[in-house]
């Protein structure tokens, strides 16, 4: 009988490892600004990733304030971060993000960082404008950024950062959040090297809040290369594995989101301007959860993994919403003039005399 039992405990185990999946996390051509114009009729922020924080906001702010606290993951919105050892105001301002036209892709993700030209060690991490949402549900938005939840519009769905549904109701990805992870087995980067010889690495965010940086390799390549991490301690064979129990439910299902590239120089490498290209980033991972029929539906029965979530969203939505108001309150307070007027009187005296 027990001999039986370990066979059976080993065929799931073996099934387990068989449901793996791979999944891109994030996707920097679904990330290409598409609504709401500028002045000069270029669109500013991407229509799939678009987050309303006027929620947060006080009564101190007018309803045409409140329509521009809107921020998404659009491509030019990530943030360049230096080393503190590396801040001033020429590295800052020279070091940004910008959609770049791509043959292959369409449009991907470029990124400028101006390391300084000192012989030190120095980094720079390129971060998405706000934590990327991991419970945000899908919603309807229309050009000009309205956003109209899926309970009022009839949109269904995964949630909103793991990508639309498929035909078969599985998250097209892409956006910057993957549930249901397990062990990661693998994660790839498609990179464009310009021979600079800085190293990359890729930083996960997981259910947790734990931040983990995975070092890919280096970009001293030319072209579009696949830069690759193998997780040296996955057991292939399940018969090696440890066996454990975990309740299936009501514990939440664990996820990882996308939190950043980090870019490092050596001092022995030239200083100066970094430039290079991100088109997605992908993982491979075992499921934590089986999909299985199962007799009776315990979260529609509950409901505590739903009153969780929620209460996850209204935290997170409360952090972004104070961190972008602060940010658009820096920006009201920014001198929008370039050049400085011309002083009248001069030129007009002198044109008055000669008429005279």
């Amino acid at each position: 009988m027990k001999r039986i039992f370990t066979l059976v405990v080993v065929t799931l185990l073996a099934m387990g490892s068989v449901f793996g999946d791979e999944s891109i996390l994030i996707d920097f051509s679904k990330l290409t600004a598409d609504i709401i114009p500028d002045q000069n009729d270029e669109p500013t922020e991407n229509r799939a990733t678009l987050m309303d924080f006027t929620n947060e906001a006080t009564s101190n702010f007018t309803a045409r304030q409140k329509a521009e606290m809107k921020s998404s993951l659009a491509i030019a919105n990530w943030d360049v971060v230096l080393s503190s050892s590396s801040q001033n105001v020429t590295t800052k301002h020279l070091s940004y993000t910008k959609e770049a036209p791509s043959k292959e892709w369409e449009k991907v993700m470029g990124v400028r960082i101006h390391f300084p030209v000192e012989a030190f060690n120095s980094w720079a991490v390129v971060k998405p404008p706000f934590d990327i949402p991991a419970f945000e549900p899908p919603a309807e938005i229309d050009d000009d950024g309205n956003i109209q939840p899926g309970e009022a519009s009839g949109v269904t769905g995964p949630s909103r950062f793991e990508g639309e549904a498929d035909d078969d109701g599985k998250p097209t990805g892409g956006l910057g959040v993957i549930k249901n992870v397990g062990t990661i087995k693998s994660i790839a980067v498609n990179a464009y090297g310009l021979n600079f010889p800085h190293a990359l690495s890729v930083i996960l965010i997981d259910d947790k809040g734990n931040e983990k940086t995975f070092f890919m390799g280096y970009l001293n390549f030319e072209g579009w290369g696949e830069l690759r991490w193998d997780n040296p301690a996955y057991v292939q064979n399940v018969r090696n594995r440890e066996l454990r129990l975990y309740p299936i439910y009501p514990d939440s299902t664990p996820f990882v989101k996308f939190g950043g590239f980090l870019i490092q120089r050596n001092a022995s490498n030239p200083g100066g301007d970094f430039i290079g290209y991100f088109k997605d980033v992908k993982l491979i991972y075992d499921k934590a959860v089986l999909d299985t029929e199962r007799d009776i539906e315990d979260e529609a029965l509950w409901n505590i993994i739903q009153d969780r979530e929620t209460a996850r969203k209204t935290g997170e939505l409360q952090r972004l919403g104070q961190r972008e108001i602060q940010r658009y309150l820096d920006k009201q307070r920014q001198a929008p003039e370039t050049t400085f007027t011309p002083t009248e009187g001069s030129s007009s005296s002198s044109e008055e005399a000669e008429e005279e």
